[in-house]
Protein backbone atom coordinates (compact mmCIF):
# COMPACT_ATOMS: atom_id res chain seq x y z
CA UNK A 1 0.00 0.00 0.00
CA UNK A 2 2.81 2.39 0.97
CA UNK A 3 4.70 1.56 -2.24
CA UNK A 4 1.62 2.26 -4.36
CA UNK A 5 1.11 5.59 -2.56
CA UNK A 6 4.72 6.60 -3.18
CA UNK A 7 4.43 5.73 -6.86
CA UNK A 8 1.20 7.71 -7.11
CA UNK A 9 2.79 10.76 -5.50
CA UNK A 10 5.79 10.43 -7.84
CA UNK A 11 3.51 10.30 -10.88
CA UNK A 12 1.35 13.20 -9.70
CA UNK A 13 4.38 15.43 -9.20
CA UNK A 14 5.95 14.37 -12.49
CA UNK A 15 2.88 14.91 -14.67
CA UNK A 16 1.79 18.10 -12.89
CA UNK A 17 5.11 19.78 -13.64
CA UNK A 18 5.25 18.24 -17.12
CA UNK A 19 1.85 19.74 -18.00
CA UNK A 20 2.86 23.10 -16.53
CA UNK A 21 6.11 23.03 -18.48
CA UNK A 22 4.28 22.30 -21.76
CA UNK A 23 1.89 25.25 -21.38
CA UNK A 24 3.31 28.29 -23.13
CA UNK A 25 7.06 27.60 -23.00
CA UNK A 26 9.36 30.23 -24.42
CA UNK A 27 10.09 28.13 -27.52
CA UNK A 28 8.20 24.92 -28.34
CA UNK A 29 10.96 23.53 -30.60
CA UNK A 30 13.65 23.93 -27.95
CA UNK A 31 11.23 22.71 -25.28
CA UNK A 32 10.62 19.47 -27.16
CA UNK A 33 14.31 18.90 -27.89
CA UNK A 34 15.29 19.52 -24.28
CA UNK A 35 12.48 17.31 -23.00
CA UNK A 36 13.56 14.25 -25.01
CA UNK A 37 15.76 12.85 -22.17
CA UNK A 38 12.85 13.19 -19.73
CA UNK A 39 10.42 11.42 -22.05
CA UNK A 40 12.88 8.61 -22.83
CA UNK A 41 13.76 8.26 -19.15
CA UNK A 42 10.11 7.97 -18.14
CA UNK A 43 9.44 5.32 -20.79
CA UNK A 44 12.45 3.30 -19.60
CA UNK A 45 11.22 3.51 -16.00
CA UNK A 46 7.77 2.40 -17.10
CA UNK A 47 9.07 -0.57 -19.09
CA UNK A 48 11.43 -1.76 -16.36
CA UNK A 49 9.15 -1.02 -13.39
CA UNK A 50 8.25 -4.65 -12.62
CA UNK A 51 11.34 -6.56 -13.67
CA UNK A 52 13.94 -4.02 -12.48
CA UNK A 53 12.45 -1.68 -9.83
CA UNK A 54 14.87 0.92 -8.54
CA UNK A 55 15.77 2.10 -5.06
CA UNK A 56 13.71 4.97 -3.56
CA UNK A 57 16.82 7.15 -3.64
CA UNK A 58 17.20 6.70 -7.37
CA UNK A 59 13.53 7.31 -8.09
CA UNK A 60 13.76 10.55 -6.10
CA UNK A 61 16.91 11.68 -7.92
CA UNK A 62 15.40 10.94 -11.33
CA UNK A 63 12.26 12.89 -10.43
CA UNK A 64 14.29 15.84 -9.14
CA UNK A 65 16.49 15.91 -12.24
CA UNK A 66 13.40 15.69 -14.46
CA UNK A 67 11.90 18.69 -12.67
CA UNK A 68 15.08 20.70 -13.22
CA UNK A 69 14.91 19.91 -16.95
CA UNK A 70 11.18 20.70 -17.17
CA UNK A 71 11.63 24.08 -15.51
CA UNK A 72 14.61 24.93 -17.69
CA UNK A 73 12.78 23.82 -20.83
CA UNK A 74 9.77 25.99 -19.97
CA UNK A 75 11.60 29.24 -19.32
CA UNK A 76 14.78 28.37 -21.28
CA UNK A 77 17.85 27.69 -19.21
CA UNK A 78 19.10 31.24 -19.63
CA UNK A 79 15.98 32.94 -18.26
CA UNK A 80 14.74 31.04 -15.20
CA UNK A 81 13.31 33.93 -13.09
CA UNK A 82 14.65 32.89 -9.67
CA UNK A 83 18.21 32.68 -10.97
CA UNK A 84 17.85 36.11 -12.56
CA UNK A 85 16.72 37.40 -9.17
CA UNK A 86 19.71 36.05 -7.27
CA UNK A 87 22.31 37.24 -9.80
CA UNK A 88 23.00 40.56 -8.01
CA UNK A 89 23.35 38.88 -4.61
CA UNK A 90 26.15 36.59 -5.82
CA UNK A 91 27.66 38.94 -8.37
CA UNK A 92 26.81 36.65 -11.29
CA UNK A 93 26.90 38.10 -14.80
CA UNK A 94 24.78 35.31 -16.26
CA UNK A 95 21.80 33.14 -15.34
CA UNK A 96 23.45 30.02 -13.90
CA UNK A 97 20.44 27.72 -13.84
CA UNK A 98 22.00 25.63 -16.60
CA UNK A 99 24.97 24.93 -14.33
CA UNK A 100 22.62 23.25 -11.84
CA UNK A 101 21.43 21.01 -14.66
CA UNK A 102 24.97 20.10 -15.69
CA UNK A 103 25.95 19.32 -12.10
CA UNK A 104 23.00 16.93 -11.88
CA UNK A 105 23.98 15.55 -15.28
CA UNK A 106 26.85 13.89 -13.45
CA UNK A 107 25.25 13.47 -10.03
CA UNK A 108 22.17 11.48 -11.05
CA UNK A 109 23.66 9.23 -13.77
CA UNK A 110 26.41 8.29 -11.30
CA UNK A 111 23.85 6.68 -8.99
CA UNK A 112 22.01 5.14 -11.94
CA UNK A 113 25.23 3.52 -13.15
CA UNK A 114 26.16 2.48 -9.60
CA UNK A 115 22.84 0.73 -9.11
CA UNK A 116 23.15 -1.17 -12.38
CA UNK A 117 26.78 -2.11 -11.78
CA UNK A 118 26.12 -3.42 -8.27
CA UNK A 119 22.86 -5.26 -8.98
CA UNK A 120 24.18 -6.84 -12.16
CA UNK A 121 27.51 -7.60 -10.45
CA UNK A 122 29.43 -6.14 -13.37
CA UNK A 123 32.52 -5.07 -11.39
CA UNK A 124 33.66 -6.53 -8.06
CA UNK A 125 36.16 -3.81 -7.14
CA UNK A 126 34.45 -0.71 -5.70
CA UNK A 127 37.41 1.50 -6.61
CA UNK A 128 37.37 0.42 -10.26
CA UNK A 129 33.60 0.70 -10.30
CA UNK A 130 33.69 4.31 -9.07
CA UNK A 131 36.42 5.19 -11.55
CA UNK A 132 34.49 3.74 -14.48
CA UNK A 133 31.26 5.43 -13.35
CA UNK A 134 32.98 8.82 -13.23
CA UNK A 135 34.38 8.18 -16.73
CA UNK A 136 30.91 7.24 -17.99
CA UNK A 137 29.38 10.41 -16.55
CA UNK A 138 32.08 12.56 -18.10
CA UNK A 139 31.60 10.80 -21.44
CA UNK A 140 27.83 11.37 -21.26
CA UNK A 141 28.43 15.06 -20.57
CA UNK A 142 30.75 15.31 -23.57
CA UNK A 143 28.20 13.50 -25.74
CA UNK A 144 25.50 15.91 -24.61
CA UNK A 145 27.67 18.87 -25.59
CA UNK A 146 28.17 17.35 -29.04
CA UNK A 147 24.45 16.71 -29.45
CA UNK A 148 23.73 20.25 -28.28
CA UNK A 149 26.05 21.57 -31.00
CA UNK A 150 24.29 19.50 -33.68
CA UNK A 151 20.90 20.73 -32.47
CA UNK A 152 22.18 24.30 -32.61
CA UNK A 153 23.18 23.79 -36.25
CA UNK A 154 19.92 22.22 -37.41
CA UNK A 155 17.39 24.02 -35.20
CA UNK A 156 17.65 27.27 -37.13
CA UNK A 157 18.12 29.14 -33.86
CA UNK A 158 21.11 31.39 -33.15
CA UNK A 159 23.85 29.48 -31.34
CA UNK A 160 23.62 31.86 -28.38
CA UNK A 161 19.97 30.87 -27.95
CA UNK A 162 20.17 27.11 -28.59
CA UNK A 163 23.43 26.59 -26.69
CA UNK A 164 22.67 29.05 -23.89
CA UNK A 165 26.28 30.14 -23.53
CA UNK A 166 25.27 33.70 -22.58
CA UNK A 167 28.57 34.94 -23.93
CA UNK A 168 30.63 32.80 -21.54
CA UNK A 169 33.81 31.63 -23.28
CA UNK A 170 34.32 28.54 -21.11
CA UNK A 171 30.68 27.42 -21.02
CA UNK A 172 31.25 23.95 -22.51
CA UNK A 173 34.28 23.24 -20.34
CA UNK A 174 32.57 24.29 -17.11
CA UNK A 175 29.50 22.23 -18.04
CA UNK A 176 31.63 19.12 -18.29
CA UNK A 177 33.60 19.99 -15.17
CA UNK A 178 30.38 20.34 -13.17
CA UNK A 179 29.15 16.96 -14.40
CA UNK A 180 32.47 15.46 -13.31
CA UNK A 181 32.23 17.09 -9.88
CA UNK A 182 28.60 16.02 -9.55
CA UNK A 183 29.47 12.38 -10.23
CA UNK A 184 32.30 12.38 -7.68
CA UNK A 185 30.16 14.05 -4.99
CA UNK A 186 27.25 11.65 -5.59
CA UNK A 187 29.45 8.58 -5.21
CA UNK A 188 31.13 10.04 -2.12
CA UNK A 189 28.06 11.28 -0.26
CA UNK A 190 25.36 8.80 -1.25
CA UNK A 191 27.28 5.53 -1.43
CA UNK A 192 26.41 4.38 2.09
CA UNK A 193 22.72 5.30 1.84
CA UNK A 194 22.52 3.69 -1.58
CA UNK A 195 24.06 0.47 -0.26
CA UNK A 196 21.44 0.27 2.51
CA UNK A 197 18.60 0.75 0.06
CA UNK A 198 20.08 -1.82 -2.31
CA UNK A 199 20.23 -4.31 0.57
CA UNK A 200 16.60 -3.56 1.48
CA UNK A 201 15.56 -3.96 -2.14
CA UNK A 202 17.36 -7.31 -2.38
CA UNK A 203 15.68 -8.45 0.85
CA UNK A 204 12.25 -7.42 -0.42
CA UNK A 205 12.72 -9.31 -3.68
CA UNK A 206 14.03 -12.37 -1.87
CA UNK A 207 11.16 -12.60 0.61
Amino acid sequence: MITILKKSIWLIIFFSILIWSAIGPKDYVLWFLQMIPVIIGFLVLLITLKRFPLTPLLYFLILFYSIIIMVGSHYSYTEVPFFDTIKPFFGFERNNYDKVGHFLQGFVPAIIAREIFIRKEIISSSKWMNFIIVCICLALSALYELIESVVAIFSGKPAEVSLGTQGYLWDTQTDMALALIGAIIALTLLGSLHDKQLANLAGTKGS
